[in-house]
């Protein structure tokens, strides 16, 4: 019975030391899972900061398109008004020049009545 005890104690012994190798594994496997869990860690830090970065930039880029759309927006206003200007021009200038036609058909006449009365005050001078 003694042998039987000690037989099963040794085999315990090395149940024992086959547990303890695998604790000594597990230990190195869950060091190498801190490890790789640091450089995700790390991964994700630098993935933050670059995300931040992009943030800024990206509120840089609306600001300027915000001035851009404002400064369109501007030139299309002017640009309207502008137009109306011009289609106001191209009124009174019409309306000028209808003026000066009838100031020059005005003087054309002013022209033959002076020819006109000029000749009556040469036939005048002759009597």
């Amino acid at each position: 019975m003694n042998n039987e005890v000690l037989d099963i104690l040794k085999s315990m012994q090395g149940d024992m030391k086959s547990m303890q190798d695998d604790m000594k594994s597990m230990r190195g496997d869950i060091k190498s899972i801190q490890s790789d869990v640091k450089l995700m860690k790390g991964n994700m830090k630098s993935m933050e900061d670059e995300m931040k970065s992009m943030q800024g930039e990206i509120a840089g880029i609306k600001g300027t398109q915000d001035e851009h759309t404002q400064i369109l927006r501007a030139l299309e206003h002017k640009t309207d008004v502008i137009s109306a200007e011009q289609e106001n021009l191209k009124h009174e200038v019409s309306q000028i020049k209808g003026e000066v036609k009838a100031v020059r058909k005005d003087l054309s006449n002013v022209e033959l009545i002076t020819a006109s009365n000029w000749s009556d005050i040469a036939k005048l001078k002759r009597l």
